[in-house]
């Protein structure tokens, strides 16, 4: 199986298969925060592009988690520190979702095989179920208002690096390879490369950088969310069971 990494949204066209699973990363903080929502025990969640949409969604009754810019929109519930989703606010809930990046990119890769959501903090679950599935794999980085970004591109590189140390996945895709030699580059001490990253330094000077340890720690949950007609849901008990997840 093939895989490939893009660094942008804006070059999703490019790389577009029907075929493949896309993983869907934006590190800080929106793929992080989804599955620490799941992790707390939400229901579902319902990722939304526009700022109407948001409205609308606070409008018919939804728990609503929107920002921009890093900012919380004004007639949201909260933002999206993946620290605002706990459990006495998300158990059993449904969310609607919308970030600067994240739910973009989310929503950008709808025709795709499957769109998993992955950060550090299920990436060991990410990889168990993509070695089980066997299908190509597009690895998409959310990104910053199209830009790259080294948050992202360093956790494509981990993710690629383990799917090609199971001996079942190769690449000859130039992003990858760049992507896993930025991860062994950071890997040795990773909250310490990461404050090269643009996105740190912008939430330092907000101070939203409390979940910066947090977003960049492996394997902190269990969970395996999806995007499956127009909704996340958590497939983890569906497919720990039979994958040894």
């Amino acid at each position: 199986m093939k895989i490939e990494t893009c660094f942008s949204p804006l070059l999703y066209h490019l790389y577009h298969n029907s075929d493949a699973n896309v993983v869907v990363i934006d590190v800080l903080r929106a793929t992080s925060a989804i599955c620490a929502a799941f992790a707390a025990g939400a229901e579902k969640i319902i990722p939304v592009g526009t700022i109407d949409e948001a409205k609308q969604m606070k409008d018919a009754g939804y728990i609503l988690a929107a920002e921009r810019n890093g900012i919380v929109l004004d007639f949201a519930d909260f933002g999206n520190s993946p620290f605002n989703f706990t459990p006495e606010r998300v158990k059993g809930k449904t969310i609607a979702y919308s970030t600067t990046n994240g739910t973009q990119a989310i929503q950008m890769a709808k025709n795709a095989k499957r769109i998993i959501i992955g950060a550090f903090t299920n990436l060991s679950t990410v990889v168990t179920f993509l070695e089980n599935d066997l299908s190509d794999v597009v690895i998409l980085c959310s990104g910053w208002k199209g830009r790259i970004n080294l948050e992202d591109t360093i956790c494509a590189g981990a993710l690629a690096q383990k799917l090609i140390d199971s001996g079942k996945f190769s690449t000859i895709c130039d992003a990858t390879n760049a992507a896993m030699d930025l991860w062994k580059t950071a890997n040795p001490d990773l909250h310490k490369y990461i404050e090269k990253a643009s996105h740190y330094h912008r939430l330092r000077k907000m101070i939203l950088d409390d979940i910066i340890e947090y977003c960049h720690t492996l394997n902190c949950v269990k969970v395996l969310p999806m995007f499956e007609n127009e909704v996340i849901l958590d497939f983890y008990a569906k497919y720990a069971k039979n994958n040894n997840i």
